[in-house]
């Protein structure tokens, strides 16, 4: 049985839209597209890249995958190669006819569930809407947060007052970086705590 890993780039308070660009995604107004570029270092790049290159399938929401899918196809680097050649997953009740080729589209957080069953390594970037469905599922096997230390005060959050009280484990030793992101992978722990209010 294989893995789906969820890696997000987040801010302090919980923002992971658009860290890659201005005009990566402006929906709802947001205006701080491009904030991951200044906390970033050669060190958490490596990372990233190193966790691209272990991956078996992409699995995307719709958002995230029309982002990719508008810039990737024409990406010739390390990353376009790998993204480009794995197969290719989106999440989506309106996707008809995907232009990125090697692209399937599927219907709902159960069915993205059973890629576990063909692809030992099936990662996503972004995606926060697909994240909070696939853990009601409960077939989110990894949270890998890249977390960065900016706060940004607005844009969407990957917890945003619809999640379930659920409790994780740090599944391997947090890792630091030089300009102050750190790399958090947690699991949902196999014993659950019980959640009181207090």
């Amino acid at each position: 049985m294989g893995s789906i890993v969820a890696n997000m780039f987040i801010t302090l308070d919980g923002v992971y839209q658009g860290p890659g660009g201005r005009e990566e995604d402006p929906s709802n107004g947001f205006s701080l597209g491009g904030w991951q570029a200044a906390v970033s270092d050669e060190e958490a790049g490596a990372l990233i890249t190193s966790e691209i290159d272990r991956m078996d399938a992409l699995l995307l929401g719709r958002a995230t995958y029309d982002i990719f899918a508008a810039y990737w196809p024409n990406q010739s680097d390390d990353i376009g190669g790998v993204l480009n050649r794995i197969p290719k997953f989106v999440v989506s009740s309106t996707l008809t006819d995907p232009t990125w080729e090697g692209t399937t589209v599927i219907p709902d957080a159960a069915a993205a569930g059973r890629l576990r069953e063909q692809y030992d390594q099936v990662h996503m970037f972004g995606s926060g809407v697909l994240i909070r469905s696939l853990l009601a599922e409960d077939v989110l096997d990894q949270l890998h947060l890249y977390l960065y230390p900016v706060t940004l005060g607005q844009g969407k959050r990957l917890f945003d007052g619809t999640s379930l009280p659920t409790t994780f484990r740090l599944a391997e030793p947090a890792r630091s970086f030089p300009l102050g992101a750190v790399s958090l992978v947690y699991e949902r722990a196999a014993d659950e705590v019980e959640l009181r209010e207090m």
